[in-house]
């Protein structure tokens, strides 16, 4: 018997690891539902702040949080990203994230927000926006945003149950987003974090 105690211990981490990420995902999920039932926060107005209950999320898949490769860009140039009303905004490519997803490799870049990080607490923000084949499905058709912080190894981790869309998805008035570059699309589907359908409001 005594054998099978390392044994056990062994099976009862690897099935605690999945249940903490999990529960740090359902965390992500209930934060953002709060964020939007705030009227100080919410991007909301009028009944559309007032019907509002919760996000419609898919179901979580920890096949869609993979461990990617962080190559940081070298000598990267600041540019302007366009944005959804037309003005821009300064970012940097801080790097390059390649991972495999399905047995197939993919590369996102991964940007940085120049006037973001000049804030308290943003200072190792990074931004990843991308298109995926639930655009304008299951999901909002300008994309989804994940945000991320500086790694402190070569290895960052991308957890697309964490993604979500803009702003600007739910208020086009107020808000001013940035457009996914065309570069960061992956031509398969992203079945996790947020989704935007007809039945939004419930």
């Amino acid at each position: 018997m005594k054998k099978l105690i390392p044994l056990i211990g062994i099976l009862m981490i690897s099935c605690a690891a999945p249940s903490a990420i999990t529960r740090e995902i359902r965390k992500f999920q209930e934060d953002l539902n709060l964020e939007y039932r705030n009227p100080e926060e919410s991007p909301l107005r009028g009944e559309n702040f007032a019907d509002f209950k919760e996000h419609p999320f898919f179901p979580i898949d920890l096949k869609f949080r993979v461990k990617a490769k962080f190559i940081r860009t070298a000598n990267a140039i600041p540019f302007e990203i366009p944005t959804s009303s037309g003005k821009t905004k300064p970012y940097v490519e801080f790097a390059k994230a390649t991972f495999t997803l399905e047995g197939k490799s993919y590369v996102l870049k991964i940007y940085q927000n120049l006037n973001l990080i000049t804030k308290d607490g943003y200072e190792d923000y990074l931004f990843l926006p991308f298109h995926d084949a639930t655009n304008g499905k299951e999901t909002y058709g300008g994309g989804k945003y994940l945000d991320l912080r500086i790694p402190k190894s070569d290895e960052i981790i991308l957890d697309f149950n964490r993604s979500y869309q803009p702003f600007c998805a739910y208020n086009a008035f107020d808000y001013s987003c940035p457009i996914v570059p065309e570069e960061n699309t992956l031509p398969i589907r992203i079945e996790a974090g947020v989704k935007y359908d007809d039945v939004y409001f419930h």
